[in-house]
């Protein structure tokens, strides 16, 4: 495992999502987006995922794995590589069900904040309508690649 900085850290759970890829049965990469739930100083990411199909397949078979997000706003990002468990049943505790209530809460809190705004976005809220994990992803970071240029370090 990969110690991760608080920066790190703060900038991957204020993240919306994050752009997961895995390798499917040809060695293909695919990408989907996920919700970063947590992220551990010592170095696991956990992400929760309510479809069980091509991520979770994908990592039945290879836990190769990467975590991309990025700030458009501050020109900032980070990718995370390792490799991931897939961990179903007892193994999501309450509190990581906790933490993924609380995300769903403040997406729909900042789309109705944006709607009021005017800034109209998706006409329902999509979130409500997502069913309950079925399985958590705990990835162990084995590689931290800091995605920012450098001449803006």
């Amino acid at each position: 495992m990969h110690k991760i900085t608080q920066e790190i850290i703060d900038f991957f759970e204020n993240q919306g999502f994050a752009i997961v890829s895995t390798l499917d049965k040809n060695g293909i990469p695919h990408s989907s987006c996920k919700g970063v739930i947590r992220v551990s100083k010592q170095g696991i990411v956990y992400l929760l995922d309510v479809y069980m199909k091509e991520t979770y397949n994908n990592l039945k078979r290879n836990p190769k794995i990467s975590i991309t997000a990025i700030d458009e706003h501050k020109f900032k990002g980070y990718c995370l590589k390792g490799h991931a468990k897939v961990l179903t049943g007892k193994k999501i505790t309450p509190f990581i069900l906790k933490a993924w209530e609380d995300k769903l809460t403040s997406r729909i809190t900042r789309r109705l904040l944006r709607n009021i705004h005017e800034e109209k976005g998706h006409p329902r809220h999509p979130e409500v309508q997502l069913p309950r994990p079925e399985y958590l992803i705990a990835v162990s970071v084995k590689e931290i690649i800091d995605l920012t240029p450098q001449h803006l370090k």
